[in-house]
This record gives structure tokens, C-alpha cells and sequence, in this order.
């Protein structure tokens, strides 16, 4: 049967009625992929059971296409002619593809100098209007939420409900892919923390049992973890390079009912676990994508979890593809040789 997007999936679970126009790019139906290498170099002998869903094979590239697909909806539903986000790139990207499809105008605020090429080049070639601020994203954010106030405009930043509704189907999405079983431990990146918020809503209203929820924040942006806002966020991990989540409340309220934890990973660890998805299970993603996985990695170095006959699923938000810079930069240079037969032999054999 042809997947028809994830409205169209699980809409006996969402608030769209069957008369309702769905605007989709076929998002969802990503794969949960097994990872029995990466689950042996995070626990040795463990028989960590190890899944990763791969959202960077969503149409854009990232689990926002999930939300954005509701937010797009509701927005063409109530006859809103245009959109606005402020973005780190992948909402930037998701929302100027859906407001393309739709047929509506779309304009994105990003950081001066903050995004990835990748994210940014998406926002060109489906023809948002981007406005670069000399400010950080929560910057972005205040602006977007003071213009919707004066103008008719639809603001599609996870602060939109319409959103947490798409995102939550990745939770519905894990339990069909584990035959009907919630996980022991979902880890995720947070950043705005509109995922995390998501999935323990989706958990909750689709599986009989629930998961432990691990949140992993880049160590300088790291608001949830030190209880306080952070004026200026400093990590590699653009995707969450976030000082103010808009959906804190929630997301704590989601992690003290699951039992879970938030811990903050430094960028070397995010860059570890990035190479290691890449090197041991052949799985390219962008850097904030790693820190699920570098989160569950310290808290079992650290001894906080458990990962004897545990099953975990660790969520991969960006595609490599998204920030290609970074890729380049850490990557060995390539090797130089004549276009010579025997010089290929001698690097063989070396």
C-alpha cells in the first residue's frame, strides 16, 4: 500500500477530520534501524538491544516535516496566506517546503552567520524569503511571536500545537516498528524541546507500556540541565544552539513522568558519537543528530543507566547532508596519487 503521509497514516489519533486537506510531502515511515556494533562500543556485553530512527530520511531532510505537515494544515485550513518561523536552519527548511507545497509565502529568520549551509540552501530553492538577524535564535523567536500579534501571519514554531500533533506520530511510528512495545529508554537531542514534549505525548496516548526518557543538550546550551536560561548558546550542534526552550515546562513535565533524565554532553562528545554512527553502522547525520546517542553513551559510562538486556531507541533529526561544513572539517583530507595503476597498488599494500 503506498504511504500516504502521516496525517493520512494515524489520523484516527489526530484532531483532522477526514474532510479535511492535508498538505504532506509523503513525510514519516522512516526506518528503525537496528545497531548491534554501535550497541557493543556503548555497552560491552550487555546485549543493549540498540535502534535508530532515522528521521534525516524525511522529504526534508529532518523530524520537523512531521509537524510541520499538521501546522501547514491547520494554517491553510484557517485561510492564513502566509507563515513565519525563526529557525536554526531545519525548521527554516521544513516550513518553506510545506508553505511551497501549499502554495502559501513564507518567510524565516535566521541567525546572522548560525546555520548551516545545507539548511540554508533548502530555504533558498523552496523560495522562503530569508531575513538574516543579528541575534541569536531566541531572539528570533521573540520577534516571530511579537509580528503574529500585529500582522495576520501563522507562526509554525513549535510553539504552534498543530506541530507537537505531526511530531508525536514518530512515538506511534517506534511502537508499530517494535510490534506494539514501547522501548526501555528513548534518547533524543533537545533543543527547543518541542520533540521530546511530542514523543512522550505520542507514548502515551499510542503505547500500553512507556519508555524512560533521556534528553541530551549540547553542554553550551544547556538551559533544561542548569535550570536556568542561557544568553548566549555556543555549540557546534547548531540545531539546538538554543538558550530559552519554548516548550521547557513541558518537556520537564515529560521527563519527570517518564523517570528520565537530561544531561548535557560537551561537543567532543557529540562529535564522538557522530563518528561513531557513521563509521560503525554507515548511518550519516548532522551533529546535533549524535546526541542522543552521546548522552546514552555518558550516562552509561557514568552509571546512571543500566543497558543490560535493555532495548533503546536513539532519534537521528538531521541528515548529514544538513551541514555538510562540519562533515568536511573533521574528515581526513583525501589521499593525492598519480593516475597510475601501480601507485594504486602501493597504497593497498602499504
Amino acid at each position: 500500500m503506498r504511504w500516504q503521509g502521516v496525517i493520512e497514516k494515524y489520523r484516527q489519533y489526530l484532531p483532522f477530520g477526514d474532510d479535511i486537506y492535508i498538505v504532506s510531502l509523503n513525510e514519516g515511515n522512516t526506518p528503525l534501524i537496528l545497531a548491534p556494533r554501535l550497541a557493543e562500543k556503548l555497552a560491552p556485553g550487555a546485549n543493549l538491544k540498540l535502534f535508530l530512527k532515522y528521521e534525516g530520511l524525511n522529504p526534508t531532510g529532518s523530524f520537523k516535516d512531521r509537524g510541520m505537515t499538521a501546522a501547514i494544515t491547520q494554517a491553510v485550513r484557517e485561510g492564513s496566506q502566509t507563515v513565519i518561523c525563526a529557525s536554526t536552519g531545519n525548521t527554516a527548511a521544513s516550513a518553506a517546503a510545506y508553505a511551497a507545497r501549499a502554495g502559501l509565502r513564507c518567510l524565516v529568520l535566521v541567525p546572522e552567520g548560525k546555520i548551516a549551509l545545507g539548511k540554508l540552501a533548502a530555504c533558498l530553492a523552496y523560495g522562503a524569503e530569508v531575513i538574516s538577524i543579528d541575534g541569536s535564535f531566541d531572539d528570533g523567536l521573540d520577534m516571530v511571536r511579537e509580528i503574529v500579534k500585529r500582522q495576520p501571519v501563522t507562526l509554525v514554531n513549535s510553539i504552534n500545537p498543530w506541530r507537537l500533533e505531526g511530531q508525536k506520530t514518530g512515538a506511534f511510528e517506534i511502537v508499530d516498528q517494535l510490534d506494539g512495545h514501547a522501548p526501555d529508554w528513548h534518547c533524543l537531542p533537545v533543543g527547543n524541546a518541542g520533540n521530546i514534549s511530542a514523543y512522550w505525548l505520542g507514548y502515551q496516548q499510542y503505547s500500553k507500556g512507556l519508555p524512560r526518557l533521556l534528553g541530551g543538550q549540547a553542554a553550551g546550551a544547556a538551559p533544561l540541565v542548569s535550570g536556568k536560561v542561557v544568553e548566549k548558546p555556543e555549540t557546534l550542534a547548531t540545531a539546538i544552539r538554543i538558550g530559552n526552550p519554548a516548550r521547557w515546562r513541558q518537556a520537564m513535565q515529560a521527563l519527570d513522568e517518564s523517570g528520565g533524565i537530561i544531561t548535557a554532553v560537551t561537543d567532543e562528545k557529540i562529535l564522538e558519537s557522530w563518528h561513531l554512527l557513521a563509521k560503525t553502522e554507515g548511518v550519516f547525520v548532522e551533529p546535533a543528530s549524535a546526541t542522543g546517542v552521546a548522552a546514552l553513551k555518558q550516562q552509561i559510562e557514568l552509571g546512571e543507566i543500566d543497558p543490560v538486556n535493555k532495548t533503546a531507541v536513539c532519534i537521528l533529526t538531521g541528515h548529514g547532508l544538513k551541514d555538510p561544513g562540519t562533515a568536511v572539517e573533521q574528515a581526513r583530507p583525501p589521499h593525492t596519487l598519480s593516475a597510475d595503476i601501480d601507485a594504486l597498488e602501493a597504497y593497498l599494500t602499504r
